[in-house]
């Protein structure tokens, strides 16, 4: 049934990228936007990453990456569907427990194939997994299941993996009882285990950008710190910040976030934290309503049957953890729909755990509870209809824009900022093919990655990213493609760290696009002068 609704869905509604990230990592791995294609990744796809470069080296046409992370999300569906349908196949008939299978799908699973982001795989499959092995403590292959998707969600994702352990754990030891908490603890162990063997072996550049990696995300998406910069060049590195213009280490380093930036309570309590709290009740109610009606519904089962439920009070808590965990998520850092859903998803599940496991005879269906189930779908339905019209045109537009792109910039080097706008809802079988291009991009969250000294090498014979953008300017087999808004940056960021007898550089755009909007990379001509 998993592979049934994931390819009906996928050939139906088709399929997309919720952000950028995963574009980005693909081109990372195909070598596209490094040196050669990157085997490691360092904060994530350990391991994997060398394989997926490996893949693409010698089968470049096929996408590896959405096949490799379409199979694990299918694998993870799987668990989680024999879960449930243990769970209910004593309790429903076989016509409604299809139904109600495909139902659960529609409302908490359909979004993940459809409105693809890597994170949700290990989540799901760190979750589905161990709750697939409590059910089946006593077989010895459905532990050694369940420690697959658990090795497999955390090589993808370790703090991803370890959210959807979080979510799964009581539903584990409530399937479980005392095998669960042996389960469990091995988990603990294992994880530990691995974490400490990561960071052992961790390499100093890859430290590095880890740190920076979290440092730029308190500014950038998480609001924690504000900017406070006390000097010309302080305010220079943010304004790089601000564009994730990072790649300059001489610029952006953990000193300039030590400097100039810093975490202010009292402003965070007056402004980011009701802004935050408005937008994570409006994304719960706008987006998740079916599950936190399904979630009710659990609740006043309880609440009406108390005779059929021991450990009320720690199903309580258990509530109260979760909500707990999603608005400490919310609030102190962000909830978007790639650890929204899977995280409500693995609260429904793990509840319903707890509901279903203390019921022995058949649910009934009442002709109110048939109204409100065709309701509540018909109202989800129209909504992810519009969702999908919407990344339909989305997808159009930057496919478009794209496109357009490649015909004014014919060169077999582009340099790049904002490029990486128009990758999002790409779908995850139809990667955009920059060949011949190689890409060295300005802006961008993998600015930060380690790979990218090494093409500024090989590119230019530097690792310097000023010394290297004055070589590139003039460069017959190399086209710009820039954001006004960086242009201008570049231009004040170039004169502060020229040096003595080094060029001026001047950006000049060239004509327009009229398939690409302002916001988006125009091409622009880049040229070195001798007096500003």
């Amino acid at each position: 049934m998993p592979a049934g609704l994931l390819l009906l869905a996928g050939f139906g509604l088709g399929c997309y990228y919720e952000t950028n990230d995963d574009v980005v990592i693909t081109l990372l791995l195909r070598g596209v936007t490094a040196a050669a294609p990157v085997t490691d990744l360092h904060l994530y796809f350990h391991g994997l990453a060398a394989l997926l470069a490996t893949l693409y080296t010698h089968f470049p046409a096929l996408p590896w990456y959405g096949l490799l992370l379409y199979g694990l999300l299918y694998a993870a569906a799987v668990l989680s569907f024999a879960v449930l349908d243990r769970l209910l196949r004593e309790r429903l008939t076989g016509g409604v427990l299809v139904g109600a299978l495909v139902l659960f799908y529609g409302v908490a699973w359909l979004e993940h194939g459809l409105w693809f982001n890597y994170v949700r795989v290990p989540i799901l499959l760190a979750g589905g997994g161990l709750l697939f092995a409590a059910q089946r403590a006593e077989r010895q292959w459905a532990l050694l299941v369940g420690l697959l998707a658990l090795v497999l969600a955390w090589l993808i994702r370790p703090s991803a993996a370890l959210l959807g352990l979080l979510a799964a754990a009581p539903g584990a030891l409530w399937l479980a009882k005392r095998r669960g908490v042996v389960l469990l603890l091995a988990v603990g162990l294992f994880l530990g285990g691995a974490q400490l063997l990561l960071t052992l072996t961790r390499s100093p550049a890859a430290a590095t950008y880890r740190r920076l990696d979290v440092l730029k995300s308190n500014l950038n998406d998480f609001y924690l710190s504000r900017p406070r910069p006390q000097t010309a060049p302080d305010r220079l590195g943010l304004q790089a910040v601000a564009h994730w213009a990072l790649g300059d280490s001489a610029l952006v380093n953990a000193a300039l976030f030590q400097r100039a930036t810093r975490f202010e309570a009292g402003v965070f309590a007056r402004e980011q934290a009701p802004a935050k709290l408005t937008a994570l009740l409006s994304q719960l109610a706008r987006d998740y309503f079916p599950l936190l009606l399904l979630q009710l519904a659990c609740c006043l089962t309880i609440f009406r049957n108390p005779h059929r439920y021991a450990g009320r009070r720690t199903f309580g808590l258990v509530q109260a953890g979760f909500l707990l965990l999603i608005f400490g998520l919310g609030l102190g850092l962000k909830l978007p729909p790639r650890i929204g859903l899977p995280l409500v998803g693995l609260w429904v599940l793990t509840n319903l755990t707890y509901v279903l496991r203390g019921v022995r005879q058949p649910l009934r269906l009442t002709p109110f509870s048939v109204a409100a189930v065709l309701l509540v779908g018909g109202l989800y339905g129209y909504k992810t209809g519009h969702r999908v019209l919407v990344l339909r045109r989305e997808q159009a537009q930057n496919t478009a824009w794209l496109r357009e792109l490649r015909q004014v910039a014919t060169q077999p080097l582009w340099v790049a900022a904002g490029l990486e706008s128009t990758f999002k809802s790409w779908s995850p079988f139809a990667e955009p093919a920059f060949a011949p291009h190689s890409v060295l991009s300005l802006t961008g969250w993998y600015t930060l990655d380690p790979s990218q000294p090494g093409l500024r090498q090989r590119l230019t014979g530097t690792r310097d990213l000023p010394v290297a953008l004055r070589r590139l300017a003039g460069r017959a087999d190399v086209s710009w493609l820039l954001t006004p808004e960086v242009a201008s940056w570049l231009r004040t960021y170039l004169a502060v760290s020229r040096t003595a007898g080094q060029p001026y550089l001047v950006f000049t755009p060239v004509g327009h696009c009229p398939a690409v909007p302002g916001g988006q990379p125009q091409p622009y001509q880049v040229r070195a002068e001798r007096t500003k």
